[in-house]
């Protein structure tokens, strides 16, 4: 099988992270995501400036850079893992003419699983090690099992800041989802089994759609 090119989609929490680092172990191809490629050219210049202009200011990067700094980053990659791009109908339509998609999977959590997996995640302010309450808790409740010192709770990670999150993924990325629902490639995955079982029906899709 030649290097899959696949598209992941699913909110914040859903596991896109885990799922895509494997899916690069798996058929060693590249992960790419918006914020990767844009970091490293940040000095690409393009009639529309460098997206250093727009980063260094606090400001989001206009789509026509978006576009062709993700365009540059798939054409030296054989085989990749793009998350977190496209994320509006403008980039939908740039993508499908940039490159062919072999699968395109969808990890679908429901909106409650969402806010407990990302209002769970405990930090140490100390040493920067990460917990979650339910999936991950340190030895003992609220301390760092590396160096003591008392965990705390992000601002970007308490339910009201999560459930707005959310709220705005879903109103920029739903016209997304729901164009790649009626193509061929598009493979939804019950995001709320373990790890493993989510990365069992992930490899099944990329392995019945690449061939």
């Amino acid at each position: 099988m030649s290097d899959p090119r696949i598209l992941i989609l699913g909110a914040p929490g859903a596991g896109k992270g885990t799922q895509s680092k494997r899916l690069c172990e798996e058929y060693d191809i590249e992960h790419i995501t918006t914020g990767d490629a844009l970091r490293a050219n940040k000095q690409m210049e393009t009639e529309y400036g460098t997206p250093a202009e727009y980063m260094d200011a606090g400001e989001l990067v206009p789509d026509p850079l978006v576009n062709e700094i993700v365009a540059a980053a798939l054409e030296d990659a054989d085989g990749f893992v793009l998350d977190g791009y496209p994320r509006n109908e403008s980039q939908v339509e740039y993508l499908e003419d940039a490159t062919d998609l072999d699968v395109v999977l969808y990890l679908d959590v429901d909106e409650e699983e969402l806010v407990r997996r990302l209002t769970g995640r405990r930090v140490c302010p100390e040493c920067g090690a990460s917990y979650h309450v339910d999936f991950n808790p340190p030895e003992e409740e609220g301390v760092c099992d590396e160096c003591g010192s008392e965990l705390v709770q992000r601002d970007d990670d308490t339910e009201e800041t999560v459930r707005e999150r959310l709220k705005t993924y879903e109103e920029n990325t739903e016209d997304v989802i729901e164009h790649y629902r009626g193509t061929d490639e598009f493979v939804q995955i019950d995001g709320e089994q373990s790890p493993d079982e989510v990365w069992a029906d992930v490899k099944d899709a990329v392995d019945a759609q690449a061939e």
